[in-house]
């Protein structure tokens, strides 16, 4: 099926027989007591999942006989405003705003009921914005039958699952290489999890990992989610640092007047069996409410020996090479091959019946033992998550409201990784040395997986959030907010079962018995290097096993926020609205590394880390030009945006980002929106401050010759900001007979990007000329100032191997630290379109999302050429669907939905096939009798149990974790009881 007819499909469907009526609502159940009509219309807010828009004053003194029993949410409302001279309208789906009866008016009110969070704008104002957003609701998270929001994110067809997840570390896929701690963070448009903002109630989460550069969803506690917003457009202008590819802000339920308890069970093929628990139970008083959530979550490990075309690194069954490598056991006895850059069996030892090589004929020439270093790897980790979320807010008075709130999670995860594997020397000081060609020594390529087993690594993850914040309602249609927030991440792992390479080679009879170590080769026992690894015994084995791996790192955010907003004077189209603010934010990045795999006791490592300070002055102006007081046919509504932020690192500069927004409705239910904006990533602490080193290296120069270089890496304090400019149009339509209709078109350059160009293609770096910006030919031996540069270098202590080679012999040093270098063009569509039927007790929803990329191109450094990689391994796919229906009657609901991933193609052209699955859901709740408030949920994804397509991955693994999910055909079971 092509693309185009893929893309259209989800409108397509939705918009069959558009003249059928929408869906009622569902009933459910709603106990609100007596009081003032404020805390009235809060309760309904919880116990209904919607938002509810409204002034202070609409309500003040106001009072409500309250409500109990089953009623669909709208009813519920009615039935609570009546008496009053209050209606009620819907602007979008969940969203209610409050007005008095006869008044008209273009916009809601600007002051709302309980901090209702609106992403994308700094005004509290509901309606349509020039910016996309795409929301999952709390029932929409439901139905997409995962069991952590995180999950549900990573699904959506705009991310892109190559990097930040579990599954890209546990594959060797993820070539950022920072995720230590096994987190899931959001990568929008395949422009890196960093370029990602991730707001928690529109406050910052501390960043995870080995750089702090990215938010971690996974601690989000998923069952105290209300909904989701992703704001598919850069907003530095609103929110500053790092949404350049957009905003996901995940809104934590306000208030819950009740209870509510859920258990998930769900496993698939082979392993991964999870268990999710959670409870949440809350209450509402006179001025106030208050609730707590817990969240437990217990996941086991898959197995790459779980799935056929991961098990053994040999992937020609499946169409693909063979994977395996000379490290094995037993090992091979290897030699330097110049035609290929590397080592070569020219040997393979093959034991007899002792179980090891004794003799010459226990060796054949040419020939090579093959292992797979995947062998035994987890391809997803166990875990288990203690999340919790809690929230108090208060009225003091009409018009002063206080609130806090506190996040927690505590997630600990572990995974077997590869065996050691190593290339060492063997010479006759070691008893069982042989050699089939009467050589003094020899170098054998070796894996210890039948001697130690795989490595294991596992580790902790704590994740901290805490808001104590205030409205206050200045009259006059103003209002202050202002919040302190504190948010935290902390990682520790360890990897063990790992070589100590010095205590290798005294065990293999290299150096002599070492007094710092209690063993002793010659009492203890020579490690036997010719066997298949069941020749040596415990106590060696312990000894050269012992080595381990272990960091610490800890990111911190503190910030203090002020913001006025309100009505700034009348137009013909309505109130011009502006929202003023100031931010203060202190950030601090600090780590630890500890190593005892190449000396006699371990080695600790404190990371550069740093902190700094950013000062932030923001505004946001909404300025109505035509609205119903000046309508006209064809210009319902025109309105213009603007807002603009500047912002004052400390550590690099300042930086200013606008943003323009224009929507216009030229008639009802239509809304055309266009926006033009920049946004930036500040550059990361250890990106700016890791130690600067060097080291001595060999390369090629275009004649053949080899030439010493030396080479620079580790931070570069004289790092830029990343930039982008993003340019967004589309439409959005609402029919009345509910057909739903979302069209965005978007234009992303993406420039300075911060990234390691030589690092990553060190081979070529003296004859690729788009590397020469960043390789300096010298000459010491003919010039002083050449000379004089490389001393300082060769005399400074971070230079290893300083006093190797005299500072005449370089020809060249390579910058090969943190640099302003790559560039990124994107452009695509994302389309969502959804339609309701009602028909004899029947409720059927169509609805479709997809997102079609265009372009993306790729430049390496400001001297290379352009780069086409859209639908190219390790880059989005041309187009990521998922469409279906949901049906419902009575107590009984199902949905069907079936998602498509496009064809792409590995670096060698081979194509990797598209990748198509199903999801079927069925669901009962009971709407009365003694299980009335009870819900059974039973998911199954991918129901017909699809592979992911075959990739011949260099890591011997058959799959591409950015595009498929290894799990196959996974069911779920889930329980929901409110009350």
């Amino acid at each position: 099926m092509n693309r185009i007819t893929l893309l259209t499909g989800a409108a397509l469907v939705a918009a069959v027989l558009a003249a059928a009526p929408a869906s009622a609502q569902t009933t459910r159940p709603f106990d609100i007591p007596a009081g003032y009509l404020r805390d009235a219309l809060n309760t309904f807010a919880a116990q209904s999942d919607q938002q509810i828009f409204f002034t202070a004053d609409l309500v003040a003194g106001r009072r409500s006989g309250g409500l109990r029993g089953r009623y669909v949410p709208v009813d519920a409302l009615t039935a609570l405003l009546r008496g009053t001279d209050l209606v009620w309208t819907e602007t979008r789906p969940g969203v209610l705003v409050l007005r008095r009866a006869g008044r008209a008016t273009a916009e809601p009110p600007t002051v709302v009921l309980d901090e209702v969070v609106v992403t994308g704008s700094l005004i509290n104002r509901s309606g349509e914005l020039a910016s996309p957003v795409q929301t999952l609701d709390r029932d929409e998270l439901d139905r997409r039958g995962f069991a952590t929001v995180a999950d549900s994110l990573t699904d959506l067809p705009q991310n892109y699952s190559g990097s930040g997840t579990p599954a890209a570390l546990l594959s060797y896929a993820d070539p950022a290489g920072s995720n230590s701690v096994a987190a899931t963070g959001v990568n929008l448009r395949g422009l890196g999890a960093d370029a990602t903002l991730v707001l928690v109630n529109g406050r910052r989460m501390a960043g995870t990992g080995s750089r702090g550069e990215f938010a971690d969803v996974s601690a989000l506690p998923s069952a105290a989610v209300e909904r989701v917003d992703v704001l598919m457009d850069g907003a530095s202008a609103l929110y500053g640092s790092d949404a350049v590819a957009g905003v996901v802000n995940v809104i934590m339920r306000r208030m819950v007047d009740g209870q509510e308890g859920r258990v998930r069970i769900g496993a698939a093929r082979g392993g991964a069996e999870d268990l999710t628990i959670s409870h949440l139970a809350g209450t509402t008083w006179t001025g106030g409410s208050g609730f707590l959530s817990w969240e437990y979550q217990t996941s086991n490990a898959l197995n790459a020996a779980d799935r056929a075309f991961t098990a053994d690194g040999d992937l020609r069954p499946f169409g693909g090479s063979d994977r395996r490598m000379v490290y094995s056991g037993p090992g091979n006895v290897l030699a330097f091959d110049p035609a290929v850059g590397g080592y070569v069996a020219a040997w393979a030892i093959r034991p007899g019946a002792s179980g090891y090589a004794q003799a010459p004929g226990d060796f054949v020439a040419g020939a090579a033992n093959l292992q797979s270093q995947v062998v035994g790897v987890d391809l997803l980790p166990d875990l288990e998550r203690h999340s919790v979320y809690g929230r108090v807010r208060q009225t003091v008075d009409e018009r002063l409201d206080l609130s806090a709130d506190i996040r927690f999670s505590h997630r600990a995860y572990g995974f077997d990784n590869a065996a050691p594997i190593t290339i060492f020397s063997v010479s006759s000081t070691n008893p069982f040395y042989v050699s089939p060609n009467g050589a003094a020594s020899q170098l054998i390529g070796y894996s210890f997986l039948g001697d130690l087993g795989v490595s294991r690594q596992e580790g902790v993850s704590r994740s901290l959030g805490l808001t104590a914040g205030a409205d206050y309602d200045l009259g006059g249609r103003w209002s202050l907010n202002g919040y302190l927030a504190y948010a935290e991440e902390r990682g520790e792992k360890t990897t063990t079962g790992l070589v100590n390479s010095v205590f290798l080679n005294e065990a293999l009879g290299n150096t002599p018995d070492n007094p710092q170590t209690a063993y002793s080769a010659t009492a203890d026992g020579y490690f036997n290097p010719y066997g298949a690894g069941a020749v040596n015994g415990a106590a060696i084995l312990d000894f050269i096993g012992s080595g381990y791996s272990g960091a610490r790192d800890r990111s911190r955010s503190r910030s203090a926020n002020l913001l006025l907003q309100g009505d700034l004077f009348a137009l013909p189209g309505g109130d011009v609205a502006l929202a003023v603010g100031l931010q203060h934010r202190h950030e601090s990045f600090d780590s630890r590394a500890t190593s005892f795999t190449g000396s006699t006791t371990p080695r600790e490592v404190v990371g550069a880390g740093g902190d700094r300070s950013i000062a932030a002055v923001f505004a946001e102006a909404r300025i109505p030009l035509v609205g119903p007081g000046n309508a006209r046919p064809g210009m319902r509504r025109l309105e213009l945006s603007l807002a603009g932020r500047i912002e004052s690192y400390d550590d690099f500069g300042r930086t200013t980002n606008p943003k323009i927004g224009l929507l216009w409705s030229p008639l009802d239910g239509l809304n055309v929106r266009a926006s033009w904006g920049t946004s930036f990533r500040a550059p990361g602490l250890t990106q700016l401050n890791d130690a600067s080193q060097a080291a001595p290296t060999f390369l090629k120069r275009s004649d053949g010759a080899s030439v010493l270089s030396l080479y620079r890496y580790g931070g570069n304090p004289d790092l830029r900001p990343e930039t982008a400019d993003t340019w967004t149009t589309g439409f959005d339509y609402r029919s009345p007979t509910g057909l739903r209709i979302s069209l965005n078109l978007f234009d992303t350059t993406f420039t300075n990007r911060i990234a390691q160009p030589v690092n990553d293609g060190l081979a070529r770096a003296l004859t690729d000329p788009a590397l020469a910006p960043f390789v300096q030919v010298i000459s010491p031996s003919t010039s002083a100032s050449d000379l004089a540069l490389i001393q300082a270098f060769v005399d400074d202590p971070a230079y290893a191997y300083g006093s190797l080679y005299p500072a005449t012999t370089y020809g060249a040093i390579l910058d090969a630290r943190w640099v302003n270098a790559s560039e990124v063009h994107v452009r695509g569509l994302d389309l969502q379109a959804s339609r309701t039927f009602a028909f004899d007790g029947h409720h059927l929803t169509l609805d479709g999302s997809a997102s079609w990329l265009l372009d993306y191109d790729t430049r390496l450094t400001p001297a290379a050429a352009s780069e086409d990689v859209l639908g190219l391994i390790g880059y989005p796919v041309q187009l990521r669907s998922r469409m279906g229906a949901t049906w419902s009657r009575g107590d009984l609901s199902a949905g069907l939905y079936w998602s498509h991933v496009a064809s792409y193609a590995d670096v060698q052209g081979a194509r990797i096939k598209a990748w198509n699955t199903a999801d079927l859901q069925v669901g009962w709740a009971p709407a009365t009798g003694a299980l009335s408030g009870w819900r059974l949920v039973a998911t199954i994804q991918n129901l017909i149990d699809e592979d992911p397509p075959f990739y011949d991955s260099p890591s011997g693994l058959g799959y591409d974790p950015g595009q498929g999910d290894l799990l196959g055909r996974s069911a779920s079971l889930q329980l929901i009881r409110r009350w």
